[in-house]
Order: structure tokens, then sequence, then C-alpha cells
């Protein structure tokens, strides 16, 4: 995601001075998935094709490219910002424009190799497929997307009649260019609509009325797929009077994926957080930071609060981890068995304010990771509420050495003090 449209969809934290992105559970699929889901409505976009080997962009090149002189070669991650990107092998550029015969040294070059952009951060992403695209003569470039509004409480579309790079840029550059156009999400698109949005984007040679019906199939889309955000920057004019989705970007609902099962098989858990993928998988909410002090909380509110208390007394917080109202012992066990999988967690603070979740079945799951998971690192204990008492009691009981607190306050300060021991 880039910029504004970004800033809708998730939420920064800026940790000891850093910064950490965390994002929302939605899925996110590749450049190439993208491409061939808007093909399938209609949407015009260059004839392309993923290929994950050598021996795949041979016959790539051979059988769906027979005539091209040139090809675009683009690294599949999950992260924007590729084209002025750099592998850690030392190659420029995620995106390269090559004559066809340099397309398999180039794609070779991509495959396998560790790519870092702004948005990776500089541990990188691994490149496992290439997209090989056919290059079309562009005339003209602009921006589209479609996202979830807050404040018409409903789907609006944003374009600018320029494009090809970020939209904070344009909208810094070109205030007055951009357009945003509210769908009613019960009435759906009118063409009324639909030439709003052509209209802000002037196009300069493509037919207004083929133009009208790509921007209602871009919404038909959204809607049916149950997009959170749709993001084509450039949607462009080619030489042939087109108008081509020549770069997308789209997110889906995780809400929705009972009914998107063909969509949601396309998530790629290697270009996932592997304790993200970890935690989800036994419905757990975790987002890994970059800090020393792991946390165990339930509620989103309280985690918070957690982490903002162990940043006043000089810590940094390694994870954003709620367990949520209802876990279970199960669940209390992976949740530890994701937190110590972290080598930069040195100390671990278990915040629990037990409504309708019960102090005694955390503490039992507690007692039961350390038995699972060889604990090597301090863990501080605050528990208030439901059942405290047995809770307390199980954990005295168990002979493990905890460092037990009697407030958020007083835990955040002995884990601090704990980890500087």
């Amino acid at each position: 995601m880039r910029g504004l449209v970004n800033k809708l969809v998730s939420r920064s934290l800026s940790i000891s001075g850093k910064w950490q992105q965390q994002q929302l559970r939605r899925l996110n699929i590749h450049e190439y998935q993208g491409a061939e889901l808007m093909g399938k409505y209609g949407v015009n976009v260059p004839k392309g094709v993923a290929v994950s080997s050598l021996e795949e962009v041979k016959k790539a090149i051979q059988e769906v490219f027979p005539n091209e002189s040139e090809l675009v070669v683009k690294s599949q991650i999950l992260a924007g910002g590729r084209g002025l990107g750099t592998f850690k092998s030392g190659l420029k550029g995620g995106v390269h424009i090559v004559k066809r015969d340099q397309a398999e040294d180039i794609a070779g070059k991509m495959l396998g190799q560790v790519l870092v952009t702004k948005q990776t951060g500089p541990q990188g992403k691994v490149v496992s497929k290439v997209y090989l695209c056919e290059k079309l003569s562009l005339v003209n470039e602009m921006y589209f997307s479609i996202i979830l509004d807050r404040k018409s409480a409903g789907p609006l579309i944003i374009a600018c009649k320029k494009g090809g790079t970020s939209i904070e840029d344009l909208a810094e550059k070109f205030p007055d260019m951009i357009i945003k156009v509210p769908i009613d999400v019960f009435a759906g698109i009118t063409d009324e609509d639909a030439a709003k949005v052509v209209d802000g984007l002037a196009p300069k040679a493509a037919d207004r009325k083929d133009s009208i019906e790509q921007v209602k199939k871009l919404y038909e889309l959204f809607r049916k797929t149950d997009c959170t955000m749709l993001e084509i920057n450039p949607l462009a004019e080619t030489s042939t009077n087109q108008l081509v989705a020549a770069d997308a970007k789209l997110n889906f609902d995780d809400n929705a994926a009972f009914r998107q099962k063909e969509i949601f098989a396309m998530r790629d858990p290697t270009q996932e957080d592997p304790r993200e993928v970890a935690a989800a998988k036994v419905d757990l909410n975790y987002i890994g930071l970059d800090g020393e002090i792991g946390c165990m909380v339930n509620g989103a509110g309280l985690a918070m609060a957690t982490m903002d208390i162990i940043k006043l007394h000089g810590g940094t917080p390694a994870n954003f981890l709620d367990v949520g109202g209802n876990a279970s012992e199960h669940q209390v066990v992976e949740a530890f068995k994701i937190l110590t999988s972290d080598d930069k967690v040195k100390a671990i603070l278990v915040n629990i304010f037990g409504g309708i979740m019960k102090c005694d079945v955390i503490a039992s799951g507690i007692v039961n990771a350390a038995k699972e998971v060889s604990l090597k690192v301090p863990v501080v204990v605050r528990l208030e509420g439901t059942n405290v008492e047995q809770g307390k009691r199980i954990l005295k009981e168990s002979g493990m050495k905890l460092i037990t607190a009697d407030d958020l306050d007083d835990a955040a300060e002995k884990a601090v003090k704990a980890l500087a021991n």
C-alpha cells in the first residue's frame, strides 16, 4: 500500500524512536494475482505470466511472448517501492525493462534473492516469483483507487489525472487534480458516478464510454470480492487508446474468507511474518515489533496501555499480543511459544485483567507453557479479576520462578528491571 491510502488501513507505532508498521488482518495478494483477477472481471491488463524458475522463464518467453522485442521483469513481493528497491546481492531495482534476450538473465538475478524496499524494512523479502509482462507503449499515466471510507460509510473512489508516482506526492504537488467520488453502497455505482471519475482522470485519447465501463468493472470487482482497497498506479492510456491497469494492489477483508475461498487460497504465507502466521492459526492477535519485552495481554486497549507503560519506564515492547477475552489454555501455550521464538525477547510481561477471561486459565496456560517451552527469560505476571486467587495459587504451587506484580505500573517497572539484570 502506498502513502495516503495506507493511512486508512494501517496504524504506525513509534517505539524508542523506531517506526513500526502495525498491519491489520487483511489479505494482501501479489501483483500477478491481482492482474489475473482483474482480467476475469473484464478489466484491461497487460499480457503477463508469473514464473518461479529459469526453466519457466525460458518457456514463457518462447510460448507467451514469441514476438515481443522487450519485456518488463517485475519481482513479486508483498511490499511497495520495488522499482526503487535494492537486492542484497547488489542488483539495483526490482522492476526492469529489458530486451527479450536479456529477460532470462535479469529474472535469474531476482529469483531467490532478497529485495529491500522502503516498505520491507532492512531485512527485505525473498523473491520467489517474477512477473514477466509485455511492454506497453504508454502515452498517459493516471492514478485510481477504491477504498472504504469512514466518513461516507462506504466505498470511495480516488482519482487523479496524473499518476505513476506516490499518491502523497501527487496530493502535495497537484491537490486540485485529485477527485473523490463516494459510492452509495446500496445503490452501487451509477453511470453518473463513473462519468465523474473519468472526467477527473481526463484521458487524452481513450474512448469515454469504454473508460466509464472500465471504472464500473473495477467497482464490481471491488464489491464482489470483498476488497478493502484496490489501487492502480498507474492506470495508463496506451498508444492504442485503451485504459490499462499497468500496476495494481488489492487487499481483501479477512472476515470474508468464508465466502471468498478462491481468493484466500492465493495467500502467500512465505511473505508474512511467521509469528503472525502462527498466531492467526490459533486465533491470536499478534504484531511483531523490534523491542525486547514480550507482552501477553487480554484486550487490545489493555495491550496498547501495557506497551505505553513499558515505554514510559524505559523499555521497548517486542510485540503486540492480544489473547482475547475467551482464550483457552492451548492458546496461552501457543502464545508463549510465539513469544519465546523471538530471539530479541529478553523478558516477558503477562498482564491479564480477568473479566470473561479467567485468571486461573491464564495461570494454567503459563504453567503448561513452561513445561513445553524452556523459559530462559524472566517472566513478570500481573493478574487481576475473575478467579484471581485461584490463578495466583496455581502459579505459586507450580514452583516456577515468576516475578509477580500488584498493578500494571509495578509490572512494567519490574519487567524493565528484569531486562536490565
